[in-house]
């Protein structure tokens, strides 16, 4: 039988808004498993969670370099925010975001790239040696379109092209690239915003569509209706989850009520050329690492050597 811990049930609690008893149970009938816990809920309709929010634990600054029609982010983490306010470690992921976008996004030729009088991967480890704490460039990506522009967001900027998310969107067109730019400029704000997982329905992972429709089907065979209706509830739950994960099918942020695709439809006549989405990618810093957490009283105890 799975130990089921405290700190399960708390990162359950976190992830879902649910009751702590409720969660609990969740873990004891799904043997542990989180990701099949956060579905055991939402079929209870305890939670209403549509998908599981990454933890933004661990530390850090997401850089981006734009250069013509190619874009290109980096991640760097460190153990804690007063590190990532270091100018010395700004400096480093800007310096890492320019390498990042001549290496096409590349990690390991970023890590392995020229950097001073050493390498990325050496600056590094001598950051860490001198400043103590552990840090690391967790990942990077470039995106490129021709003919088109690429433009980049970050929010919660710490500087110029720094800050805890960053965005890249690249429009394919022949419009002007500075109000094709400008647009990609407000696209890439959304996602910020509003985190999409892709740009179309047919662009989601086959396993994110299969579990949603899982999910879907579950609660709506609880009103007892027969199968055509729930067939017919169906096309109306997917097509909503659709319309809050899928970039084209969400609403505009910037206006709060215009669909992107109509945004970008409309952008397009006033500029006299077809504007399709080629790509975006969004990193968030943390996402999807989970720090151990700690009782704060014991570590206090343990560094004054009475535990």
């Amino acid at each position: 039988m799975t130990n089921i811990t405290a700190g399960m049930v708390k990162d359950l609690r976190d992830k879902t808004g649910a009751g702590m008893m409720d969660c609990k149970n969740a873990l004891n009938e799904t043997a542990g498993d989180m990701e099949a816990a956060i579905d055991w809920l939402r079929k209870k309709g305890i939670s209403k969670a549509a998908k599981k929010a990454g933890r933004a634990a661990a530390e850090g600054l997401v850089g981006v370099a734009v250069s013509g029609n190619t874009g290109a982010l980096v991640e760097v983490n460190a153990e804690t925010d007063f590190v990532a306010r270091n100018e010395e470690f700004k400096s480093f992921v800007k310096s890492a975001s320019e390498i990042a976008l001549k290496e096409g996004g590349d990690l390991e030729k970023l890590l392995g790239a020229k950097h001073g009088g050493s390498t990325v991967q050496q600056t590094l480890t001598e950051m860490v040696a001198k400043i103590g704490e552990n840090m690391s460039v967790r990942r990077a990506y470039a995106l490129s379109v021709n003919p088109g522009a690429v433009a980049a967001y970050v929010h919660n900027a710490s500087s110029p092209e720094l800050g805890k998310i960053g965005v890249l969107v690249a429009l394919k067109s022949t419009a002007d690239q500075g109000k094709l730019a400008a647009l990609a400029k407000q696209i890439a704000m959304h996602v910020a915003a509003a985190s999409p997982l892709a740009i179309t329905p047919e662009h989601l992972s086959k396993d994110v569509v299969d579990r949603e429709r899982a999910v879907q089907t579950e609660i709506a065979r609880q009103s007892g209706k027969p199968d055509a209706v729930i067939e017919k509830m169906m096309e109306g739950r997917m097509r909503k989850f659709y319309e809050e994960t899928v970039l084209l099918s969400q609403t505009f942020v910037i206006d709060g009520e215009t669909q992107v695709s109509k945004v970008i439809e409309n952008a397009a006549k006033d500029l006299g050329a077809p504007i399709t989405v080629e790509g975006f990618v969004r990193f968030q810093v943390g996402e999807g690492i989970e720090k151990a957490e700690s009782d704060f009283a014991d570590e206090v105890a343990q560094m004054a050597g009475t535990r």
